[in-house]
């Protein structure tokens, strides 16, 4: 598991020193439905598909 997640969005209220993200959970959501193939297709850019 990570222990680290990284976020470069500074206005985010989660925003820490040394883009971090701070937030207790984290969402990440697919734009196609259940099964994504590769990253352009999810809110996540270290998504690879199982």
């Amino acid at each position: 598991m990570a222990k680290d997640v990284l976020c470069e969005v500074r206005n985010c209220f989660f925003w820490e020193e040394g883009n971090l993200c701070g937030a207790d959970t984290i969402y990440v959501v697919s734009h196609v439905g259940k099964e994504a193939k590769n990253s352009r297709e999810t809110d996540c850019k270290t998504f690879q598909p199982a």
